[in-house]
């Protein structure tokens, strides 16, 4: 009996929990040692639950992944939801959520997951399809309030969307990549910041 199964509760709290202990054990492991590398044993053990435990809540290692990638996706568009688009000038909204981004994937434990591991162990078309389904809505958010402010020119929104997410998704992976991550998140700030500027009206 794991201790999220001995501290009492409903049944869908105590699954609930051990489910949370699962996805806190795994990604550590998955951050510091990779994917491949990070064998079942070590994850349950970490947990403290049975291997049954696991296999009751996900199918296998991959789906466990898949839960610990779109974990991290879904606090980070949280964190940007609530910091960057807090910002009431549009223009500074976007720049700030890419810099938040780009601070994420300079993060050699969140980088591993995200953009080296995830592609590979998922197929692109699904870790496409994760990150799209957090990250476009809040793209899409912020460009229609900075059209809507006069700051972009005016457009359809969500084919510019997915051009800039295609851009942030290649930057980030130039960072995780990069021998120095913080030099590269530098400079491609400044490029994603150019290419946002590069976007006002006709004439300013």
């Amino acid at each position: 009996m794991t201790d999220a199964e001995r501290s009492g509760g409903t049944k869908a709290e105590r699954a609930q929990a051990t489910r949370a202990a699962l996805l806190a054990a795994a990604t550590p492991l998955f951050a510091e040692r990779g994917y491949a590398a990070v064998g079942t044993e070590a994850i349950v053990r970490a947990a403290g639950v049975t291997r049954g435990a696991l296999y009751h809540h996900f199918e296998d290692k991959r789906d466990l992944f898949r839960a610990v990638y779109e974990s991290l996706e879904r606090e980070l568009a949280e964190r940007i939801a609530n910091e960057a688009l807090a910002y009431p000038e549009p223009m500074e909204a976007l720049r700030r959520g890419a810099e938040m981004f780009l601070e994420h994937c300079a993060d050699p434990a969140q980088g591993r997951i995200a953009l080296i591991d995830a592609p590979s162990v998922l197929g692109w078309q699904e870790w496409r399809e994760v990150s799209a389904g957090y990250a476009l809505g809040l793209i899409e958010a912020a460009l229609a309030a900075a059209i809507e402010a006069g700051r972009i020119e005016r457009q359809p929104v969500r084919p510019l969307a997915h051009v800039l997410l295609g851009a942030l998704d290649e930057a980030a992976l130039m960072v995780a990549r990069a021998e120095d991550p913080d030099a590269a998140r530098r400079e491609l700030l400044e490029t994603l910041v150019g290419i946002l500027e590069g976007l006002a009206p006709r004439g300013e």
